[in-house]
């Protein structure tokens, strides 16, 4: 078996209301997928975490290399990609890129062999995982407090047992609507806020002081992703645990912040750390420094399905007789083609979404869905 071609596909939606992060505006939702075809027939699908354009456009400058190549030889085919444009980044662009096409080529290996990519990287420890959402972004031209206080509502109503709110904005601003939503949620649902590397070092500790009667479980993203000083500082003087790690890319981005305890929890996205193959070395080295690994994710129905092939086999950590269940992270912002890219969609049961146990990611991918968000302008 040898790949015959590699293709990407750019998904595109403007939206009708923009939202926006700390760090960015959404006016649309764009994506680029990863499809990589064997002379048999088999086709393998992967996503890459960041910018569409330019993800597609180094997804390209790697294809060369890799047709004729054996799709099975997953190790061999990631560490020659990786020399090929190290000296342009050991992060960014040429890790997620690389990140698509990895999880493409572990989809095409569990569909060779008949089996789900959790079976591959050593069996499932769990067939199911509890979500929670991901939401409260800012919106334009709405009481924040009054819309996160509505949109909280709906995820009580629907199952959720977990929520996590954008911040970053302003320390004051942002306390208002960490406090307006943790009144409407009630004290039971767990809440979580994510800055988005909004704010310095001395807004992240006031705020985080401030909410932490609020109890909240994790800090997300409190400061730039390159000031691992900062972390630490950030970490030791406010009491909420600190998160981080969907912009540090691959095992080397990692070791730094596991090393120093820059963090309490380590967030790497398969679909932009590096996929399957440097994902399995991430949660190692985060076993090792005894550091919690909850995966970011952030895409379509092929990143969902990745992520929860690699949730279902991440060991416990530490092992022990009820140990502590990863959770996944669930987008409910509006994406219209986030499920319509499959066939059967991957949702949620009061919460609790099941693990596809099929061949490869275990999704089978909707054509007609890639046509009509085919990004037709830009």
């Amino acid at each position: 078996m040898k790949i015959e071609a590699v293709r990407t596909h750019i998904l595109d939606h403007r939206l009708d209301q923009s939202f926006e992060s700390a760090s960015m505006r959404f006016d649309r939702r764009q994506h680029c997928l990863v499809e990589i075809i064997c002379e048999d027939g088999t086709v393998g699908w992967g996503e890459c975490l960041g910018p569409a354009l330019p993800n597609a456009a180094v997804v390209r400058a790697y294809a060369s290399a890799l047709i004729g190549r054996n799709p099975l030889e997953t190790e061999v085919i990631w560490s020659e990609l990786y020399n090929l444009l190290r000296d342009q980044g050991q992060r960014g662009l040429t890790v997620t890129a690389l990140s698509g096409i990895d999880i493409a080529l572990w989809d095409i290996k569990g569909k060779h062999l008949g089996v789900p990519v959790s079976l591959l990287l050593g069996g499932r420890f769990r067939e199911s995982v509890r979500a929670y959402a991901t939401g409260f972004f800012r919106k334009d031209g709405v009481d924040r407090a009054a819309d996160v206080a509505q949109e909280a509502a709906r995820y009580v109503d629907e199952g959720f047992h977990a929520v996590k709110i954008k911040i970053g904005f302003n320390v004051e601003e942002d306390l208002r609507a960490i406090e307006a939503l943790r009144e409407a949620l009630g004290p039971d649902i767990r809440l979580m806020i994510d800055a988005n590397h909004g704010y310095d070092v001395l807004e992240a500790i006031e705020l985080g002081k401030r909410a932490a009667a609020c109890k909240v479980d994790w800090f997300e993203e409190p400061v730039v992703p390159e000031q691992l000083g900062a972390y630490r500082a950030v970490r030791e003087g406010q009491p909420i645990p600190v998160a981080g790690g969907e912009t540090w890319h691959g095992r080397h981005g990692m070791l730094e912040p596991l090393a120093t305890r820059a963090v309490d929890i380590i967030q790497p996205d398969i679909c932009g750390t590096g996929g399957f193959t440097e994902m399995r070395r991430i949660a190692d080295l985060a076993a090792l420094y005894g550091v919690r690994c909850v995966p970011h994710v952030w895409g379509t129905g092929i990143a969902i399905a990745a992520g929860l092939q690699f949730i279902a086999a991440l060991p416990p950590n530490p092992q022990r007789v009820n140990p502590i269940e990863p959770i996944l992270e669930f987008d409910r912002t509006h994406n219209p083609f986030r499920q319509a890219v499959l066939t059967r969609a991957i949702e949620h049961q009061s919460g609790v979404v099941r693990i596809p146990d099929g061949p490869g990611l275990g999704i089978e991918i909707n054509r007609s869905a890639l046509e009509e968000y085919a990004l037709k302008d830009t």
